[in-house]
């Protein structure tokens, strides 16, 4: 009991219980991390679906206890929401209203399950309002499931520390589900939203939807003769390899993904039921190599060939059968081969680096700009090395100019006094004004090369002076 589940991370076990409401027809899923006093007191993960009787949630909550399972469903192994839910906390609490039954609930304290797996019934009436108070208006059926004293939550709060917790465990979920259920969510089968509450002032703040990030979602293909299906057999069952080709230097969100670089996301992209269970990797296929960080392969298993694919507790890898391999390389579309795919997508990508070493090196990208702006950068053009990063930061220059040069210090000083004209009602920060500061850097790097600036160079930048402050000032006028 103590040990169950500990190999989810925060995010993959939220998806787990997810995966229980879709399968329960939800159509509408809430998850909501509740908070009070500075404090972070646990989370909710509540849905509209089918819920449970008595008899269900018995069985749900029962360790071992086990149900069979369709086709098209997303649950397998039976265990999930008890080790997804107490891998992250030590207290689960479950509770639901099947269409016509009354409110039921249960709960796991993990002191008390460890020691003689005794888990508690709840009170009909509190199941109910508790169940109610999530909507707007009460569901006829659906399920919440509580996690209380969440292991990964900060226990002391510092200044701001909680808020910026939040703030950053809320998006890294938004865009783990967004990957996990992007094919579930564009298809509209389901909904899922991401909030908090403060229950002392009973005040839920803003609700943010997660949006759809589908890993093959470039605009354009890398090569105009991809994508490819290659076909593959077992035994008379027929199996797909789409094999994707990125267009090199890619800054789309799609592309890059949450959580890495990306060439750790090259190689299969693995789904069952339309669910992402793995994204990126070669199985074994394949050793990872930079060259091939634009090959995506995607995948979907069937069960009539559940002997090559074997799917981890956790949900987030697949492990295959050395006869996979074999067959991933007969796979073949025409004359046309896996190992050409391969080739196809290392040849790409060093073209678009080719592109890169033509253009001129530039000065690497420093403090005030984001992360983003200077990953793209390095992206597109290889940096100086003799050269301190250029940084861009906001102070007073008591004048009206929009900005300056300070090439001693490696620093375009912005003007203060048009920071609330340029950030609008946003929050101001270091990296703030991304694509103000973005058009600045491209516009003045040059300026910043070598240990002389030209008279053209200094002409160029009373030119952009001249402009950028009329426009600032309009901005504020």
């Amino acid at each position: 009991m103590e040990t169950i589940g500990l190999n989810h991370s925060f995010e993959s076990a939220v998806a787990d219980v997810i995966d229980n409401s879709i399968d329960a027809k939800a159509s509408e899923i809430l998850v909501r991390f509740m908070c009070d006093e500075g404090r972070l007191l646990g989370l909710c993960i509540v849905d509209n679906g089918v819920g449970m009787d008595e008899a269900t949630i018995d069985r749900a909550m029962t360790m071992g206890g086990r149900r069979e399972y369709g086709t098209g469903e997303l649950g397998h192994f039976g265990i999930g929401l008890k080790a997804a839910s107490l891998g992250q906390a030590r207290v689960l609490t479950v509770i639901s209203k099947a269409n016509g039954s009354a409110a039921v609930g249960r709960r796991w304290l993990m002191e008390n399950a460890a020691s003689g797996f005794e888990c508690d019934t709840l009170d009909e009436s509190y199941s109910a309002d508790a169940l109610n108070r999530y909507w707007d208006t009460a569901p006829t059926s659906g399920t919440v499931v509580a996690w209380t004293d969440v292991k990964c939550f900060p226990r002391i709060a510092h200044g701001n520390s909680v808020d910026r917790f939040l703030d950053a465990r809320m998006t890294r979920l938004r865009h783990h589900l967004g990957l996990v259920f992007h094919r579930i969510i564009a298809a509209s089968k389901v909904g899922i939203a991401v909030e908090s509450e403060n229950v002392g002032a009973n005040a839920t703040g803003v609700q943010f939807p997660v949006e759809p990030i589908d890993p093959f979602g470039y605009v354009r293909s890398g090569r105009k003769d991809y994508p490819r299906t290659l076909k593959m057999s077992l035994n008379g069952v027929e199996l797909s390899l789409k094999c994707h080709v990125w267009p090199g230097r890619s800054n789309l969100a799609n592309f890059r993904l949450p959580g890495g670089r990306p060439d750790e996301f090259q190689g299969f992209f693995i789904y069952r039921n339309d669910r992402l269970l793995q994204h990126g990797g070669w199985n074994g296929v394949l050793h990872p190599d930079k060259d091939l960080q634009l090959a995506r392969v995607e995948l979907h298993i069937q069960p009539a060939c559940a002997e090559l694919f074997h799917m981890n507790a956790e949900k987030t890898r697949i492990e295959t059968s050395p006869q996979f391999g074999e067959l991933v390389q007969a796979a073949a579309n025409g004359d046309h081969s896996f190992f050409n795919y391969i080739d196809d997508a290392k040849s790409t990508y060093r073209h678009s680096q080719k592109r890169k070493r033509e253009r001129p090196k530039v000065v690497r990208p420093g403090r005030g700009i984001d992360e983003a702006i200077r990953d793209a950068v390095s992206d597109e053009f290889e940096f100086l090395q003799t050269e301190e990063p250029l940084s861009i930061r906001w102070v007073d220059l008591r004048s009206d100019a929009f900005f300056d040069v300070d090439r001693p210090n490696m620093v375009i000083r912005l003007n203060k006094r048009y920071r609330p004209a340029v950030l609008g009602e946003r929050d101001s920060s270091l990296n703030d004004a991304p694509l103000v500061k973005a058009l600045l850097y491209l516009l003045a790097e040059e300026c910043f090369r070598g240990t002389i600036l030209s008279a053209k160079a200094k002409d160029k930048i009373a030119v952009w002076q001249s402009i950028l402050t009329a426009a600032a000032q309009a901005e504020v006028e």
